[in-house]
């Protein structure tokens, strides 16, 4: 618990640094924004956010890490109960966490109220390393409580918690980023993860294709449910990413904000 914070935000942030320089290098589609507009709007949301999650650590005994020591203490939760191997535990939790990040995502494609949050995130119109921290902060707090209280109820380790947000965290960033993998390695790779490629069909502006593809780190859940699609329909090349905002607000922060508001 002591270095988590300084571990995760290590990772974060030489992972981003990585992932940019290799978009930079070997872009995947052409940007119909520039860099600066974009990234101070998602990196403002990014902050935002941040602080969302420090006011919710103040007003509750703690957040998902904090959650798993909590329940360790108290011998609250499924594998708290069990005498399983710390290995066992964490594979299992690492699955458990990110079916239920499925789920929720898929949820709030369905739920208008949820979706009215969400499209904050899909109203990017360039896709890249950044649109991983899109969030609305509202979004993000509902997203944390959920995993609190599946923390609460499973009772993973500290360690599994820890492994699960940095996985989660770097691989949200690598299928958001702008990189072209050679279609070879992108065939191979998302046979466990899923690529920039397959996550890319999932901002499509059309919705039978941005209702597909909802995984953020493991590609199994939307081949087991039905879920997957494997290349856009324009090729993507031609598809257009985004929703029905084809101009420059969706890079306005305060727009963006303001965007679950909005009356249709």
């Amino acid at each position: 618990m002591e270095y988590e914070a300084a571990i995760r935000l290590g990772v974060f942030f030489g992972l981003f640094i990585v992932l940019a320089g290799v978009e930079t290098l070997i872009p995947r589609r052409p940007r119909q924004h520039s860099r600066t507009s974009r990234w101070v709007t998602n990196w403002a949301m990014s902050l935002l956010n941040s602080g969302t999650l420090q006011l919710m650590a103040f007003l509750l005994p703690a957040l998902a890490a904090g959650a798993a020591f909590d329940a360790a203490t108290n011998g609250w939760g499924l594998f708290n109960l069990l005498d399983a191997l710390l290995w066992a535990e964490v594979i299992l939790a690492i699955l458990i966490f990110d079916f239920a990040i499925w789920l929720q995502h898929l949820i709030t494609h369905k739920v208008p109220l949820l979706w009215r949050l969400h499209q904050v995130h899909h109203a990017d119109r360039d896709i890249d390393v950044t649109t991983a921290i899109r969030f609305h902060p509202i979004e993000i707090a509902f997203s944390m409580l959920l995993k609190i209280g599946l923390v609460y109820a499973l009772g993973p380790s500290v360690f599994a918690i820890v492994l699960f947000e940095i996985m989660l965290n770097g691989t949200a960033m690598f299928n958001h980023s702008n990189i072209r993998l050679p279609l070879g390695l992108d065939a191979v790779v998302r046979r466990v993860l899923v690529t920039p490629d397959m996550h890319r069909v999932h901002h499509s502006v059309h919705r039978h294709e941005h209702d597909s593809n909802y995984g953020f780190s493991l590609s199994i859940w939307d081949r087991i449910f039905g879920t997957y699609i494997a290349q856009p329909e324009a090729g993507h090349d031609a598809m257009t990413t985004g929703l029905r905002w084809q101009d420059d607000r969706p890079a306005k922060l305060v727009w963006s904000l303001a965007l679950p508001f909005r009356k249709k």
